[in-house]
């Protein structure tokens, strides 16, 4: 189990690290922010396909977005110096909050 979580931190890590080069990307006209981008997302759903045939894909897909989009958040107002309203902090710990209930109730269940 372990490995499959490892997996997923993996695949959470490169969908990451794709979404935060396509700004750097310019519209796919840099060719090095381009094709790495490509090869993080094709790296993320490689790893995904192993983490589908152990847990659910709901479960995986509600993991992977959700803490993608909290990873995102964080690192656009780092790099990008984008801001966020107390609300959309507030949103983004709340889907924090139920992707740890809902892998707690998913291990149980295995």
């Amino acid at each position: 189990m372990l490995k499959t979580y490892l997996f997923l931190i993996g695949a959470i890590f490169c969908e990451v690290a794709g979404t935060m080069l396509l700004p750097v990307s310019q519209n796919f006209t840099k060719l090095i922010p381009t094709s790495s981008l490509a090869i993080f997302y094709l790296t993320a759903f490689y790893l995904l396909t192993f983490v589908v045939n152990k847990l659910p894909i709901a479960i995986v897909y509600a993991t992977w977005s959700g803490l993608g989009i909290f990873t995102i958040a964080i690192l656009g107002y780092i790099f990008f110096k984008q801001t966020l309203s107390w609300q959309a902090i507030l949103g983004l710990f709340l889907i924090v909050i139920g992707v740890v209930l809902v892998n707690s109730y998913t291990i149980k269940l295995n």
